[in-house]
């Protein structure tokens, strides 16, 4: 399937069938994907926690009350549940970390290069922390970047997903402790295979025009 047949096909998902388990191999495949999404300045402001058992499924599940309930099932009868977290900041001490490394990796010639790239860092987190007083909008907004790769690589591993937004995220940081961690949830994903009742599945794809969506230069 080459990428506009697979764009044109994939969904989101309402209604999995809690039968059918993503396996081992492939559920790698999506923690490489997930490890390896681009970043503004490699800041990688992100942690991912991931629910494959029911009682982990049920504890994310408690942030769907209320005007969220009908995104419990979803939650409940996938086979995985990604939970994608943001950074609510990058201080000194996650730039160096992040600047080490890049440096064990291998992406520095020479020690001005390290040095050139967390002053890069350094001054991006300065910028939305001190001029535009938007760092933690700033760190989420990177999360989104690995939600499009996340939704586009699960199509191509042939599993169906959904992502939500839907939920209460003061209930999920104090029910997974994330707080502490410096961590705030920014949106869940539901991983696995479509049910017979997967409604949307049998729906045509609905999109704005080309010529509304884009400006040729």
């Amino acid at each position: 399937m080459d990428l506009t047949q697979l764009v044109l096909s994939r969904h989101s998902t309402k209604a999995f069938d809690p039968a059918r388990k993503i396996s081992g191999a492939v559920m790698e495949s999506v923690r490489a994907l997930l490890r390896n999404c681009p970043s503004s300045v490699n800041s990688q402001p992100w942690h991912f926690v991931i629910a494959a058992s029911e009682v982990g499924k049920a504890r994310i599940a408690r942030a769907t009350g209320g005007p969220y309930a009908y995104n419990g099932p979803k939650i409940q009868n996938a086979s995985h549940v990604v939970v994608l977290c943001a950074k609510r900041d990058l201080d000194d001490a996650a730039v160096a970390e992040r600047v080490a490394q890049e440096m064990r990796d291998g992406r520095f010639a020479e020690a001005a290069d390290a040095e050139k790239q967390r002053a890069s860092k350094a001054f991006y987190v300065s910028l939305h922390r001190d001029t535009r007083h938007d760092l933690p909008h700033w760190l989420e907004k990177q999360t989104y970047i690995a939600l499009g790769s996340l939704l586009l690589g699960a199509a191509a591993l042939g599993l169906a997903a959904c992502p939500m937004e839907g939920f209460d995220p003061d209930v999920l940081a104090q029910e997974l402790g994330l707080a502490a961690r410096g961590l705030r949830p920014a949106v869940i994903v539901a991983l696995g295979y479509a049910s017979l009742d997967d409604w949307n599945a049998k729906l045509p794809k609905s999109r704005l025009p080309a010529d509304v969506l884009f400006t040729e230069l």
